[in-house]
C-alpha cells in the first residue's frame, strides 16, 4: 500500500463545524449593522474575506471597521446608498466579490437585484429568483401555501389598485381589516384599519413606509384575527432539491405589528400542530423551488393556524433557533449558495433541538406610556451582558450613533435555558445587566412583558402590548450624555501616533498619522457643529408644550405630510403631521385645543427633537 488514508466518522453537530468554504472567495455584504456584522463574522469563521459597504452616516460604523474592506456608497437616506442599485453595482464590480449576502430587508427580497447580480457572474446569498417573485410578493405567496396545503387568511390575490378595493373587502369581510405591504416584512407598510373612514390615509401610509424600506409601495388586503399569536417556522432548502424545517418560533410579543420578544421553540402548542406547520412550510417552500434560509409565518388562533406570508430572507430572530440546535444559519446560506448540500436530514434536525432560547431586539425607542416613540443619537456607553446561554448581536459600540435614517435596532440579546422558565429568568438577569445610554431603549417594556403572568401563561396575542401591557411611568431617555470638548493649544501638545481612516476613490484605507495629543477642537476633530433647535428644550411624547401652545417634534425625522392647515380649529388629541423616524411613522397630534395659527414645516422638511412645527393658540 502507498500513503495513507484517515476515515473521520462525524456526528449531525459535527458536520456542521466551520471549514473553508471552496467556491466563495469574497462576500460583499449589501446591508449595514447588527446583520452586516453578523455576517462578517460567520464569513470569517469559515476563512472568507469580507466586503462593507457604507453611506456616508456609517463611515465609521462597527461592520466598516469589522470587514476586510469598505467602500463608500455616498449619500445619508437608504434610498441614496443602501438601495441605490446603480451605485451597489458599481461597487460589487469593482470590489471583485463573486458573492453577495443581502442580510435582511433592503435588497433582501429584492428579485431584480439578485438578477442584476447574476448577470455580473455574481453569486446571490439567498433564494433564487422565481421564488423570490412567487414568495416576496405576499399576494401569490398565498397562492403558493394553498398549493402546499396551507390554510390561508381571507384576503385578496391582487394588489390593491385604490381604497375603494379595500373598502369593498371590508364591507364583505368585517371590519378590522390589514392593509400590508407586498414585498416588505417585519412590519413596514403594515396598516390595520378599523373602519371605512380610516381607509385611504392609512393605504397612503402604508405605501410610504413600504417605499422608504423595501422601494416598492404595492399593497394588499386580508381579514385581521382578533387575538391571534404569531408563530413562525424556520426553514433552509438546497439547490439539490431538500428542504428542511429548523424550528418554530413565537413572534406574539409585538408593537406596531414589529416583534419585539421571540422565543424558540413556540411554547404551548397543541400537540401535532408544529410538527403540521414545519410540514406545511415546507410544502409551500418545495412549491416554488426554494432554496437558501426562509421562514413561513403563521398566525396561530383557537386550536387552528393560518398561512400568513414567507420571509424569503434571514430573519431578524433567527439565533433563537441557532440556540436550541447548534446549526449556524448564516453558514448554511453561504455553503448552499456554494452548491453544497444540506449538512444535516430532517430526522437529525428534530433530533437537535434542546432547550429554550429567548430573543429581545433592543430598540431605541422611547416606551413611555406605551408610545415607542423612535430615540435617535448617540449611544455614550453600551455594555453588553454575559454570563452563560448568553449571546449579544450589535452592530454598535460606545460612541456610535443610531441615526434617524435607519432601523433603530441596538442590538439583540438572546438567551438559552433547559427549559422556558430558566430562559426567562435567564433573559430578566441579562437585561438587568445590559447598560446602554445617550438613546432611551425599549429595555423596559422587555422587562415588563417577561416579568408579565399573561407572557409566563403564553395568553398574551399580537395585540397584548398594546392593549393589556401597562407602561405608564416606565421608560424615558438617558440623562448620559457625551461631554464636550475643551479647547486645547495644538502646538503645546505632544505629538502622537494615531491610526484613522482614509478614502481613497470611494475605497477605505486604514492608515497611521502623528498628531497633537489632545484635539485642538471637537469640529477639527470631524464633529458637527450642534444644531439650534427652532424653539423650546425638547417636546415629549405628545409633542406639544401646552403653555404655549407649540407642537414640538419628540425627535429627529422627516415630514411627510402635513394634517392641517393655518385657521382650522383643533381638538385636543387631533393629528397636526406625520414625522417618519426610523422608517416609522408617527403623527404628531395636539395637546391643547384652539386654531392654529401657524404652520412653520413643509412636506420633506427634516426637523430635530424640539424643532417647533405648528403653533395653536
Amino acid at each position: 500500500p502507498a500513503g495513507h488514508a484517515v476515515d473521520v466518522q462525524m456526528s449531525p453537530s459535527a458536520a456542521t463545524a466551520p471549514t473553508l468554504a471552496p467556491v466563495l472567495k469574497k462576500i460583499l455584504i449589501a446591508n449595514r449593522g447588527e446583520i452586516a456584522v453578523r455576517v462578517i463574522r460567520a464569513a470569517r469563521e469559515m476563512g472568507i474575506p469580507t466586503v462593507a459597504v457604507y453611506s456616508e452616516l456609517d463611515r465609521d460604523a462597527l461592520h466598516v471597521r469589522l470587514a476586510d474592506e469598505a467602500y463608500a456608497l455616498g449619500g445619508q437616506t437608504a434610498a441614496e446608498s443602501y438601495i441605490n442599485t446603480e451605485v451597489m453595482l458599481d461597487v460589487i464590480k469593482r470590489s471583485g466579490a463573486d458573492s453577495v449576502h443581502p442580510g435582511y430587508g433592503f435588497f433582501s427580497e429584492n428579485a431584480d437585484f439578485a438578477r442584476a447580480i447574476a448577470e455580473l457572474g455574481v453569486e446571490f446569498i439567498g433564494p433564487p429568483p422565481t421564488a423570490m417573485d412567487e414568495m416576496s410578493d405576499k399576494v401569490s405567496s398565498r397562492l403558493a401555501a394553498i398549493r402546499g396545503g396551507a390554510p390561508v387568511v381571507p384576503g385578496t390575490t391582487e394588489f390593491a389598485q385604490g381604497p375603494d378595493e379595500i373598502k369593498a373587502f371590508g364591507n364583505e369581510f368585517g371590519w378590522p381589516v390589514c392593509i400590508k405591504a407586498a414585498f416588505g416584512g417585519g412590519g413596514r407598510g403594515m396598516k390595520v384599519v378599523q373602519s371605512e373612514a380610516e381607509v385611504d390615509d392609512a393605504m397612503a401610509s402604508a405605501q410610504r413606509e413600504a417605499k422608504a424600506f423595501f422601494g416598492r409601495d404595492e399593497v394588499y388586503v386580508e381579514r385581521y384575527l382578533t387575538w391571534p399569536r404569531h408563530v413562525e417556522i424556520q426553514l433552509v432548502g438546497d439547490k439539490q432539491g431538500n428542504c428542511v424545517w429548523i424550528s418554530s418560533r413565537d413572534c406574539s410579543a409585538q408593537r406596531r405589528h414589529q416583534k419585539l420578544i421571540e422565543e424558540a421553540p413556540a411554547p404551548d402548542l397543541p400537540d401535532g400542530v408544529e410538527q403540521a406547520m414545519g410540514e406545511a412550510a415546507v410544502k409551500a417552500a418545495k412549491a416554488v423551488g426554494y432554496y437558501g434560509a426562509g421562514t413561513v409565518e403563521f398566525i396561530f388562533q383557537d386550536g387552528e393556524f393560518f398561512f400568513l406570508e414567507m420571509n424569503t430572507r434571514l430573519q431578524v430572530e433567527h439565533p433563537v433557533s441557532e440556540m436550541i440546535t447548534d446549526i449556524d444559519l448564516v453558514e448554511w446560506q453561504i455553503r448552499v449558495a456554494a452548491g453544497e448540500e444540506l449538512p444535516m436530514t430532517q430526522a437529525e434536525v428534530d433530533a437537535s433541538r434542546r432547550g429554550h432560547s429567548i430573543e429581545v431586539r433592543i430598540n431605541a425607542e422611547d416606551v413611555a406610556g406605551g408610545k415607542f416613540l423612535p430615540s435617535p443619537g448617540p449611544i455614550t456607553k453600551l455594555l453588553a451582558p454575559d454570563g452563560f446561554g448568553v449571546r449579544f448581536d450589535s452592530g454598535y459600540h460606545s460612541g456610535d450613533e443610531i441615526s434617524q435614517y435607519y432601523d433603530n435596532l441596538v442590538g439583540k440579546l438572546i438567551v438559552w435555558g433547559r427549559d422556558r422558565d430558566v430562559a426567562i429568568a435567564r433573559t430578566i438577569r441579562a437585561l438587568d445587566e445590559l447598560v446602554v445610554e445617550g438613546v432611551a431603549t425599549t429595555i423596559p417594556a422587555d422587562l415588563a412583558i417577561l416579568k408579565h403572568p399573561d407572557f409566563a401563561a403564553v395568553t398574551h396575542s399580537t395585540k397584548w402590548v398594546e392593549e393589556v401591557l401597562d407602561l405608564d411611568g416606565v421608560g424615558g431617555k438617558s440623562d448620559s450624555a457625551a461631554p464636550d470638548s475643551d479647547d486645547a493649544d495644538a502646538d503645546a501638545e505632544p505629538k502622537v501616533k494615531r491610526s484613522t481612516t482614509v478614502e481613497v476613490n470611494g475605497k477605505r484605507f486604514d492608515v497611521n498619522m502623528w498628531v497633537p495629543e489632545t484635539p485642538a477642537v471637537a469640529v477639527a476633530a470631524g464633529a458637527a457643529p450642534k444644531k439650534a433647535k427652532r424653539g423650546g428644550s425638547g417636546g415629549s411624547g405628545g409633542g406639544s408644550a401646552i403653555a404655549s401652545g407649540s407642537v414640538e417634534a419628540p425627535m429627529q425625522g422627516t415630514i411627510v405630510k402635513v394634517l392641517v392647515e393655518v385657521g382650522q380649529s383643533v381638538e385636543v388629541g387631533a393629528g397636526i403631521v406625520v414625522l417618519e423616524a426610523m422608517k416609522m411613522e408617527n403623527q404628531i397630534n395636539a395637546e391643547k385645543a384652539g386654531t392654529v395659527k401657524e404652520i412653520k414645516v413643509s412636506t420633506g422638511e427634516t426637523v430635530g427633537g424640539g424643532d417647533i412645527l405648528a403653533v395653536i393658540e
